[in-house]
Formats: structure tokens, C-alpha cells, sequence
């Protein structure tokens, strides 16, 4: 004879709209408090930078219009010259030639550490990369100073390369930020599916193929942006240029001076806008006089194309973004 028994439940809870209520954590709501105030002190902070610097160039501009910049070719303050172009060439002529050496360097760099490179290896040689981007620029400025320089002047010879050129202080920038550009491109090289290489071998491909014509275009957007990112730190650069590069604008007069025997020439002196700016800064200048709102006039000026620089790359990361989704 079959015997039924009776089940209890394990668990008599009765479940109510009470108990199904968002509980209060109030651990999680400090942690989110902190993290919501950081964003608004660090857009604080932002538009604070902003807003000295468009009232200080603002000072500037009441007093010099703002055209005078681009028509003029010699930056003189004490004599009222305020032509933007001899420091502009500089800071032009460092960022090209730090690229023309960080690109090919960084982004080699980072094919090998992405596609040829085994784990063990790659955890040893990316770290290092690393730390090079941490040591003092102007320990870079004195190597350039102490180094690249007399390598130069005993290739080209003294006659021809000065002790401050242009060219040491752009190769040094571009050594400079070579571990930035293959960190950043390699993060974005190697994470680029693993599919797309398997089938590309699968099709035939040999490995340097896949790299050049697969995951390459593939990453093309993470490699836009440490392009950028890196464009920006060059012509952020302050104390290898202001080391290395000289100590005063190369002031040039058009249809007088030779266009690549002095004005474009890169084995001469100049200054940069950034090594401008800490020359001057550092010296004895009156409060809110013409020479020190100049400074801002330059500050003002570097602002709008590192903005500019970010805008563009944010339009390719997008763009290319949405191609290999």
C-alpha cells in the first residue's frame, strides 16, 4: 500500500514587495559619491585652465590685434614685434621631425611585440618600453645636448650644424615618445580578434601578410589615436627643446633670407613656443605688462591645436571604429 507524505519547504519566506526594495549600500553610495566628485572637480579644473587663458590672451589682444600674429615674421616683444611664425616653424619643425623618427620605430615596435613576439617576451620587453617613457625629460634634453648633437656635427660637420639645431632636439622628441606610440598601437594591435588572423592564414597569408594587410587596417583606429596623442606630446615638449634647440626666435625676413639656407634649415637655432614660454616665464617680468600676456597669446595658440589635433582624431576613431566592429 503506497503512503503519501507530506513535503515541507525548506525555505517559508513570504516574499513581498518589501523585501524585492532596493536595499541602501551605503559603501557603494560613498564610493560613487568620491568617484562623481573627481569628474566634477576634473571639469572644474578644465574650465578653469580654460578661462585664465582666454582672459590673460584676451589682455593681449586688447592691445595687439589678433591678425598681427600671422603678418609679421619677428617676435620681439620689448620693440612691439609679435609675429607668431618664427616660433610656429620651431614647434613645426620638432613635432615632423620626432614623428619621422617615433613612427616607423613605434609602430615596427609594435607589430613585433603583437605578432612575432612570444608572451614571455612581450611581458618582458613592453614594461621596459614603459619605464622609458618615465625618465626625466631633461634628462633627454642634456643627452640630446651632450649626444646627439656632436654625433651630428661630426657627420655633417661643425660648419654646418650649430651646437642648438633643430634637428637633435626633433630626433631626441621622437625617441622620446617611441615607447608612447608602440604602447598605445600595440594595445590596439593585439586586440584585434584572433579570427581575422586564423583566417587569413587559413586563405594563405604569410604572418608578415596578415600583420601589414589584416590587423592593421583592423587597428587602424587605436593607431590613429596614439598617432594623435603622440603629435600633441611632441608639440607639448618643453625641456628638450629649451636644452637643446636654443634660446631665441629665429626672427627671418622674407625674400631676404634664404628659404632652406636659414629659415627652413634645421641645423640652425630656434625656439620653440613652449621653450618660449620657460625662457620667459623664468625671467623678471611685471605683472599683466604686454611681454607676459604675450605668453597666454602662445599658450592660447598651442591650446587650439592640440584641440584641433583631438578633434580630427576623434573623427577617425569613430570612423574606423564602426568599419571593423
Amino acid at each position: 500500500m503506497a503512503t503519501h507524505t507530506q513535503v515541507t519547504p525548506l525555505v517559508q519566506t513570504e516574499i513581498t514587495a518589501a523585501t524585492l526594495a532596493k536595499k541602501p549600500r551605503i559603501g557603494e553610495t560613498i564610493i560613487q559619491g568620491f568617484l562623481f566628485l573627481c569628474g566634477i572637480l576634473s571639469i572644474f579644473t578644465t574650465i578653469g585652465i580654460v578661462y585664465i587663458l582666454f582672459s590673460q590672451s584676451l589682455a593681449f589682444f586688447r592691445s595687439q590685434p589678433w591678425y598681427s600674429l600671422f603678418t609679421e615674421t619677428h617676435w620681439t616683444p620689448q620693440l612691439g614685434q609679435f609675429g607668431i611664425w618664427p616660433l610656429l616653424y620651431s614647434t613645426i619643425a620638432v613635432s615632423l621631425i620626432a614623428m619621422t623618427v617615433a613612427l616607423p620605430v613605434g609602430l615596427a615596435t609594435a607589430v613585433y611585440l603583437s605578432e612575432y613576439a612570444s608572451e614571455r617576451l612581450r611581458s618582458i620587453l613592453k614594461p621596459v618600453l614603459e619605464v622609458l617613457a618615465g625618465i626625466p625629460t631633461v634628462v633627454y634634453g642634456f643627452f640630446a645636448l651632450y649626444f646627439m648633437t656632436p654625433l651630428l656635427r661630426s657627420i655633417f660637420g661643425t660648419d654646418m650644424v650649430q651646437v642648438f639645431n633643430v634637428l637633435s632636439a626633433g630626433i631626441v622628441v621622437g625617441i622620446l615618445i617611441v615607447p608612447l606610440v608602440s604602447s598605445m598601437s600595440e594595445d590596439a594591435l593585439y586586440a584585434v580578434p584572433r579570427s581575422l588572423r586564423e583566417a587569413s592564414y587559413a586563405l594563405g597569408a604569410t604572418k608578415l601578410e596578415t600583420s601589414l594587410r589584416i590587423v592593421l587596417p583592423a587597428a587602424l583606429s587605436g593607431i590613429m589615436a596614439a598617432v594623435v596623442v603622440s603629435i600633441s606630446r611632441a608639440i607639448g615638449e618643453t625641456m628638450v627643446v629649451a636644452i637643446a634647440a636654443g634660446s631665441g626666435p629665429r626672427n627671418f625676413d622674407l625674400g631676404e633670407d634664404g628659404l632652406f639656407s636659414f629659415i627652413l634649415n634645421p641645423f640652425l637655432a630656434a625656439e620653440t613656443m613652449t621653450g618660449h614660454i620657460v625662457r620667459i616665464s623664468g625671467g623678471d617680468l611685471s605683472y599683466n605688462s604686454i611681454d607676459y600676456n604675450s605668453l597666454f597669446a602662445i599658450g592660447l595658440l598651442l591650446f587650439i591645436m592640440t584641440l584641433g589635433l583631438n578633434i580630427v582624431a576623434r573623427y577617425f576613431v569613430n570612423k574606423y571604429r564602426e568599419v571593423y566592429e
